[in-house]
């Protein structure tokens, strides 16, 4: 099987997703369990486009997101111990326990969250790129939000200031098709979103998001454009959850064959496939694979359950900044 990309490429988007995958599987198991409250959405089936992304950026390439966040977090260098924790609602967190679910976040990494309110990250990573090109840096920023949030007024006017400026920032819808639970074909005439960018005379395409292939290749090019100052770049990139909305959602709003549809798809399948067909792993490589992902995510787990709560005074901390110091920026 002809391919441009390498074995070593196609190990890593395994072993990637493969993580993903189990370490989502056992936060919705956990869930149901009560050891994990509040909200929690599920990143299942969605694991090219975290793979894709992260060969095709930079390690101090800025990511912003919405509440989806624990798969793109892992993905972006933050470790399985602190994401569960954070999960449990602990004080050895990536947000020392305060943040939950849908607010993970590590300046360390350059994962900038993590947002509960609907499209507001979509402005936050217009700024973080305004701040980037403020201090004549060459970072690219990934912004990314799902379709429900391409409904909001937010979205026009980051994309009217983000192509006024130039600003180095690749906007990122993954559409899942449903939002919250509305199909796409109920909430708007424009079926093909990339097309809005057209409106403001910004590049946009649409992109195999169940392809780690395609996924690289979208992205690598849109990086490239923002680091060589030609502007933010809109990509729809076209994916699938296997779950519902949440976990309290029953997802009943769709056909189960519609489901099975989308798993013949299942990307950590198809790279598996590339593995094998091209004698790039065997089979004892592949389980050697399974069985170090499973340890990393019991490991994480025994983390976040042997780590104490957050002390009562963590209730006042981290909520303003420094007075004396209040524009620090580093």
């Amino acid at each position: 099987m002809q391919t441009p990309f390498n074995k070593e490429t196609y190990l890593y988007w395994y072993e990637m997703m493969l993580l993903l995958r189990r370490f989502e599987e056992k936060a919705g198991q956990l869930y149901g369990m009560q050891k994990i409250r509040g909200f929690c959405h599920l990143y299942i089936g969605q694991e090219a486009i975290a793979a894709g992304m992260m060969s095709a950026i930079r390690p101090d390439d800025n990511l912003i997101t919405a509440y989806r966040d624990h798969a793109l977090a892992i993905a972006k260098g933050m470790t399985p111990n602190e994401c569960m924790a954070e999960l449990y609602g602990k004080a050895t967190g990536c947000t020392k326990g305060k943040g939950g679910s849908m607010h993970f976040f590590s300046k360390e990494k350059r994962f900038f969250g993590g947002h509960g309110i609907v499209g507001a990250q979509i402005g936050l990573g217009a700024g973080i790129a305004f701040a980037e090109q403020y201090h004549g840096t060459d970072r690219a920023t990934i912004c990314l939000f799902g379709d429900g949030a391409a409904r909001q007024g937010m979205l026009h006017e980051a994309f009217n200031m983000a192509v006024l400026w130039q600003l180095p920032v690749v906007f990122i819808c993954e559409n899942n098709h449903y939002a919250m639970g509305t199909s796409v074909e109920r909430t708007s005439k424009v079926l093909d979103i990339y097309r809005m960018a057209d409106a403001y005379d910004m590049p946009g395409d649409s992109v195999d998001g169940m392809s780690c292939e395609e996924v690289h290749k979208g992205i690598d090019r849109a990086v490239r454009r923002a680091r060589e100052g030609g502007g933010p770049t809109f990509l729809e990139v076209k994916t699938y959850r296997y779950r519902g909305h949440s976990m309290s959602d029953p997802a009943k709003y769709r056909t189960k064959e519609e489901l099975e549809e989308y798993k013949d798809k299942d990307p950590i399948n198809q790279v598996l496939n590339t593995l094998l067909t091209n004698q790039w792993a065997t089979q004892q490589d592949i389980d050697a694979i399974a069985e170090k992902v499973k340890a990393e995510v019991d490991a994480c787990v025994q983390f976040a359950e042997e780590s104490p709560y957050p002390a009562d005074d963590e209730l006042y901390k981290d909520i303003y900044t420094d007075p004396d110091y209040p524009f620090i920026v580093d």
